[in-house]
């Protein structure tokens, strides 16, 4: 199989391409300007995400796993505190916590969206509990108005880890308003994805603001005046500019990856595969369409050998990862663990060919 008939599961350098012009444009306008750190480009793309999440702030970061880690510091969490999460999510959101010196105590997911279970979240809670972290996990939301009300009605900080999900909403409400903060990753893979990479955080209250700013800026808020220990965490003015170009197509994309993910349904619907929900209740973006299936290892053997590339996301759940399991000894979370053992993600990306799809379709029909 040559390189040029392999399938990728994403194809950043596929979106490149269809934007050139406008990224070209916006580099060279950042590289003529000589402002390259905490410039206009950034403050503009804070503008426009807030805006577009429908929060009161946005502050740019350098990574989604900074965003989640400087919403827990600026919401005071640290040690001795408790931070309940999915444990079928990226080690990011755990570590986040981690690096307060909080404890990161794992959750089971739904079945039907592999996100946060508000039963299992209830179950988990003790009177150590601060905050609780909803991942939006492959495009869709949490059952945010549940999570929603438990972290109200107990005074726990809600954190959202949005970095699979821009675009998506749940009752009307976008991913990233529901919390006190919402994390997003711009990961080169993402649906609003940097040249490398970046990070926002949304916020509700203008106080937890000015923290993340100086959080992100060696603690200070004034030019050499530095109040808080913090960290060197600016989203720089390349990158800004280069997700300002592409901001202006997320919807486009988004509607793209909808209808790459409604020809799978259609056509995958009739084999012993577990195909994904799009949730009634919210707009799924489809970061991943990901199947289940009890073959899962044969599947993706028989894509591979025709240059089709599959993912599984997340082989090992985090009270399973050996960074965790020592806390975790007897943990059990059977959802969670039933999909690590069968999840499967295809490809899916807006530039994605329909040539492109007939052939993963017919692959799978072969075998499944």
């Amino acid at each position: 199989m040559n390189a040029e008939a392999r399938i990728p599961i994403a194809d950043p350098a596929a979106e490149y391409r269809e934007l050139a012009a406008g990224i070209d444009a916006a580099v060279r306008r950042v590289l003529a300007s000589g402002r390259y750190i905490l410039g206009p480009e950034g403050a503009a793309l804070e503008a426009e995400l807030a805006a577009l999440v429908g929060a009161a702030h946005a502050v740019g970061v350098n990574s989604g796993t900074d965003a989640l880690h400087f919403a827990l510091r600026a919401a005071g969490v640290g040690p001795g505190d408790e931070v309940v999460m999915p444990a079928f999510t990226f080690v990011a959101t755990a570590e986040a916590a981690s690096y307060t010196g909080a404890r990161p105590v794992f959750a089971d997911i739904d079945e039907a969206t592999f996100c946060l279970d508000p039963r299992s979240l209830e179950a988990s809670l003790t009177p150590r509990t601060r905050a609780v972290i909803a991942v939006h996990l492959y495009g869709h939301c949490a059952a945010m108005a549940q999570i929603a009300e438990i972290c109200r009605s107990r005074s726990l900080v809600l954190v959202e880890d949005c970095a699979q999900s821009l675009g998506a909403d749940y009752d009307g409400r976008r991913a990233g308003a529901w919390g006190d903060f919402g994390c997003f990753s711009f990961y080169p893979t993402k649906n609003l994805a940097a040249a490398g990479d970046a990070g926002m955080i949304t916020a509700r209250d203008a106080r937890h603001a000015e923290r993340l700013r100086m959080l992100r800026h060696h603690g200070s808020s004034r030019s050499y005046l530095h109040d808080i220990l913090g960290y060197n965490s600016r989203l720089d003015e390349l990158q800004a500019a280069i997700l300002r170009v592409k901001l202006g197509s997320l919807e486009r994309f988004n509607a793209g990856r909808a209808a790459i993910a409604r020809h799978y349904l259609e056509h995958l619907s009739d084999l012993g595969l577990r195909l994904p929900a799009d949730n009634p209740r919210g707009r799924h973006v489809w970061h991943q369409f990901t199947v289940r299936s009890e073959k899962r290892e044969a599947l993706r053997a028989a894509l591979e050998l025709v240059g089709i590339a599959s993912m599984i996301y997340y082989p090992v759940p985090l009270h399973r990862q050996p960074l965790y399991a020592a806390d975790c000894a007897g943990l059990s979370l059977p959802v969670t663990e039933a999909a690590a053992r069968t999840v499967l993600s295809l490809p899916i990306f807006p530039q994605l060919a329909e040539d492109q799809l007939r052939r993963v379709c017919k692959t799978i029909r072969a075998c499944a």
